[in-house]
């Protein structure tokens, strides 16, 4: 297991940008996908954005264009810039990883280890 900790959020106006940043506490990643997933009040946990170990991406058609997944291995950290932010994109973003050296999985149960989460609120 790897605990993973996020940071990055806050409030920012429509159109604005934020980064989030997913590092994993006390050791690397290695072969791991990790993804971005977002909860919004009374909904459902959604998939935002995946990675895969060798670097290809994954992005719900939500945030197509608009969010970008990467990882920065100075910092052993998987990023996830969000620009042109919407209201809709109000929710608090987790990202989870799983020991996978293939194509990321998008759906949450396929996921083993989770974050705490971190707020992203929208004011229009």
């Amino acid at each position: 297991q790897v605990q993973l900790v996020e940071s990055g959020g806050g409030l920012v106006q429509a159109g604005g940008s934020l980064r989030l940043s997913c590092e994993p506490s006390g050791r690397t990643y290695s072969g791991h996908s990790v993804g971005w997933f977002r909860q919004a009040p009374g909904k459902e946990r959604e998939f935002v954005a995946a990675i895969g170990w060798s670097g290809r991406t994954f992005y719900a058609d939500s945030v197509k264009g608009r969010f970008t997944i990467s990882r920065d291995n100075a910092k052993r950290a998987v990023l996830l810039q969000m620009n042109s932010l919407k209201p809709e994109d109000a929710a608090t973003y987790y990202c989870a990883a799983v020991v996978n050296w293939g194509t990321p999985p998008l759906t949450v149960p396929a996921y083993t280890d989770w974050g705490q989460g971190t707020q992203v609120a929208v004011s229009s």
